[in-house]
């Protein structure tokens, strides 16, 4: 990798860097690993309490802070001892042995680059909107902990996304403070001259610049790019400027920037990735310039290339709708990529935007980003095991004729960065259990030390974070009830809002439809009668944001903060503005029960439900996404049948119903019932259970080392066999796909021929097969699997030549199922490609 300088004081000025122990404090604060190791947390607090507080960043602390305060805490020896007592131990963590190191010592794979639209780190770095970037910093996090290397490529934005602001009638409003890049924990990429690192981009018209910065994340690294360069044009200058924000021109010149801007940027810095992973298909270009780049290198063709860069390249997909994938009209794409196919690529644009069109004699068919994604990539995978089942549904049409179960998409269930999203007191809790590098290597002795945790200060754990939480809101909402103008009465009440022994309710996420945030509100009367129950009180927290351009999701909202004052509800429900990092810690953290209520299937995977889990909290939800394959009756509450009802309005009225039922008859009644120790045994129960063994299985570790072992790896491997030698197995691929698709329509079968005995089954089959290579297809017979099971394929081998010039294949079935069942086909099967991703022909007997 290319050296590159990062002093700090040559884009912030001096920043008191004369003070003697400045310098580590700035080493510091530029490591994001603060924001999961929290030891430093009271240094900051030292210097401001206040600024603290408020916005969680060391760096703006340290831009802010004053010149004797620094001295003073610097001449203070117990500061100074623990300053750098704290450095100390990073460097020894950051150098540590680490989990990958140690169970993969011989690997090759030296590095995977990942690329998001999103990362979700600290409030102190605004660069996120919900799930996707939560997903793509929690991993980020996880590959630092577990020493897998990882470099991470994004944008930063000048605004990023929007903030909230609720106003007295309920209303959204969006509101866009700029993003000062001086007060960013970030660094500018320097050249070893000095010279900052600034990338040129095609763009028609004009080229564009792009500066490069750094984040340092534990053992990681995230490089950003954004366009804001005084060289560019003004319409240029604000191509980064809000995350998905802008029409569909705005949002290809960003995808544009993420994944060729990104791709060169990797290579400006001498990384050569052996596997580059795509977190949605925002970042799909990369595909078409990581080929580009081998092309140029290896002088092959663009063909050539993509056939061997692509056995390195992994695509995970979070959309459950066909409307979720960015499309771009053949117009855009040939205004913004035309030129670049022909003079870069050396393609016709029909061959270029072939690679997003389904049906690619499709002129008017527009260019579907996951399409390049998938037709660029090596694997393919869903974030859960349901959402690969509904993603091998979204895309049959690229593999026509093949059964859906065999449409490669697999999985990869998300997980959440524990140390991230657990609180101070569940972090003294783990430690004391499984200790304190309990998230840094193998997980599996986690469920027997948390089983071991006596009942009753399990039960104090939880009273103390939901009293926690009941603090945060009150502080929150009597801030927020100023700021929206509410009545002084409101704003008086706020400071007793909420009871620190109710049991306490969390619904939090995007404001969208498909999620049913007013599934609550079937019933009013019925919810308010569960609320307000004198005996068993419930009360009921959310937050959540409607894109900027949703009236429905914005509707939503203002339906709840309506029901609230219009019942005069304050003590009960509070709706939160300005749905963040921070708000979401304080909420998992405290929340007894969280809920979560989707349209089955339409929720990928969510993961705000699996940060309440190292907290003790309970989740309650539609049997979707990861909580379909989470749910147990010991570990929480499930709604729904497990079936699709599409949004069908009586569907939703039942599930209102249930919901309800379940909230009065179980939940509720459950945290009530205590013995005479004051514990709710049933309760705690559920709690530990649910802790023990569904915060291992859901958590970001567990999913960083399912992506290494079971893609990373291979992936490398794939990628570097295809490399060797300049690339020549991309040509043998081409080749032998050309020879077979010239070919593989003239296949013919002849009649099966069966020979049974009680269960045992001998199939014979003549195939003509035109001249074809029998050492480049497989022959099988197949046979759709029973009961939820995979299909069964049996390899028929090859027996004789006939006189005909048949080829003749056998194969012998042990099995109870009628021979009818079964079916014979052929596949290609040449030079390692993956089927159907790489090669989707195949023939059926007839």
């Amino acid at each position: 990798m290319k050296k590159t300088k990062n002093t700090t004081h040559q884009l912030y000025g001096s920043m008191h860097t004369d003070i003697e122990g400045v310098e580590n404090l700035i080493e510091l604060a530029l490591n994001i690993r603060w924001s999961w190791n929290h030891a430093s947390d009271e240094l900051w607090q030292q210097l401001d309490p206040e600024l603290w507080e408020f916005t969680r960043n060391p760096w703006v602390i340290l831009q802010t802070v004053s010149r004797d305060r620094l001295e003073q805490h610097l001449s203070d020896p117990d500061f100074r001892e623990k300053l750098d007592g704290l450095l100390r131990l990073n460097k020894e963590v950051l150098s540590a042995p680490s989990w990958f190191q140690q169970k993969h010592p011989k690997t090759k794979l030296r590095t995977v680059a990942y690329f998001s639209m999103e990362y979700m780190l600290n409030e102190a770095l605004p660069i996120y909107a919900g799930g996707l970037g939560n997903v793509a910093g929690d991993q980020l996090k996880s590959a630092s902990d577990l020493g897998v290397p990882v470099v991470a490529v994004g944008l930063l934005y000048d605004k990023g996304y929007f903030r909230q602001e609720i106003d007295k009638y309920g209303t959204q409003n969006a509101l866009f403070p700029y993003n000062d890049p001086g007060q960013l924990p970030i660094t500018p990429l320097r050249l070893p001259n000095g010279e900052w690192l600034r990338l040129k981009v095609s763009l028609p018209g004009h080229p564009i610049w792009l500066r490069a910065w750094q984040v340092k994340v534990g053992r990681s690294k995230l490089y950003l790019l954004d366009s804001n360069d005084a060289a560019n044009l003004p319409v240029h200058r604000g191509i980064t400027d809000e995350l998905y924000g802008g029409g569909p021109d705005h949002r290809i010149k960003q995808e544009i920037v993420l994944g060729i801007g990104g791709y060169k940027l990797l290579k400006a810095l001498d990384i050569d990735p052996e596997v580059c992973h795509m977190n949605e298909g925002h970042a799909a270009f990369l595909v078409l310039e990581r080929a580009n780049d081998f092309m140029k290198a290896n002088g092959t063709s663009f063909e050539e290339a993509l056939a061997v860069t692509r056995a390195g390249n992994l695509f995970t997909t979070h959309t459950a709708v066909p409307a979720g994938f960015d499309h771009f009209s053949p117009s855009l794409m040939e205004q913004f990529l035309g030129r670049y196919a022909k003079e870069e690529l050396g393609i016709d644009f029909n061959d270029l935007m072939a690679l997003g069109r389904a049906d690619s004699n499709n002129q008017w068919e527009s260019f579907n980003m996951a399409y390049l994604a998938i037709r660029g990539s090596g694997a393919v995978n869903g974030v859960s095991r349901l959402h690969s089942e509904v993603s091998r549904n979204l895309f049959t049409n690229l593999f026509p004729r093949w059964p859906i179960p065999e449409i490669p998409v697999d999985h990869v269930t998300n997980g959440v960065h524990m140390p991230c999203w657990d609180s101070k007191y569940a972090d003294e809790l783990w430690t004391e259990s499984c200790g304190k590098d309990r998230w840094r290597g193998e997980l599996a002795d986690h469920e027997a030390h948390i089983s071991k945790i006596p009942d009753a200060k399990l039960w104090q754990f939880r009273n103390r974070s939901r009293n926690r939480l009941v603090s945060f809101i009150r502080e929150k909402f009597e801030r927020q009830a100023i700021v929206s103008g509410l009545p002084s009465e409101i704003v008086e009440t706020a400071k007793r809002v909420f009871d620190p022994n109710t049991l306490t309710l969390g619904f939090a996420r995007r404001f969208v439809p498909y999620k049913r945030p007013d599934l609550l509100l079937h019933d009013p009367e019925r919810f308010i009668r569960i609320l307000t129950n004198p005996e068993h009180p419930v009360q009921l927290v959310l937050a959540g944001k409607a894109p900027p351009f949703d009236e429905s999701g914005k509707a939503l909202i203002r339906k709840w903060v309506q029901f609230i004052q219009q019942h005069n509800l304050h003590r009960h429900v509070l709706f939160l503005s300005d749905y963040d990092m921070m708000l979401t810690e304080n909420l998992v953290q405290g929340v007894d029960v969280w809920l979560n209520t989707p349209r089955r299937p339409w929720e990928a995977s969510g993961t705000s439900g699996m940060k309440v889990l190292v907290n003790g909290g309970l989740n309650l939800s539609e049997l979707d996404g990861w909580w379909a394959e989470a749910y147990t009756p010991e570990v929480g509450w499930a709604l729904g049948d497990g079936q699709e009802h599409g949004d069908d309005p009586a569907w939703d009225a039942a599930e209102a119903e249930a919901l309800y039922d379940i909230l009065e008859q179980q939940v509720v009644p459950e945290f009530y019932a205590r013995n005479k120790k004051d514990v709710p045994e049933q309760w705690v129960a559920r709690m530990r259970k649910s802790m023990a063994t569904l915060t291992p299985q859901f958590s970001a570790n567990r999913t960083v080392r399912e992506y290494t072992e079971q893609f990373y790896l291979p992936g490398a491997a794939r990628y570097k066999k295809r490399a060797a030698r300049k690339g020549a197995a991309g040509k043998r691929v081409l080749d032998a796909a050309h020879d077979l698709g010239q070919k593989w329509d003239a296949i013919k079968f002849g009649k099966v021929q069966i020979e049974s005995e009680r269960q045992k089954h001998h199939f014979k089959v003549p195939v003509w097969l035109n001249e074809i290579n029998p050492k480049n297809i497989i022959v099988e017979l197949f046979a759709e699997g029973l009961n939820g099971k995979p299909p069964e394929r049996i390899n028929m081998k090859f027996d004789w030549m006939g006189e005909q010039g048949e080829h003749n294949f056998y194969a012998q079935v042990n099995t109870p199922r009628p021979t009818n069942h079964y079916t014979v086909r052929i596949l290609p099967d040449y030079e390692g490609v993956a089927v159907p991703l790489e090669d989707n022909m195949i023939q059926w007997q007839h």
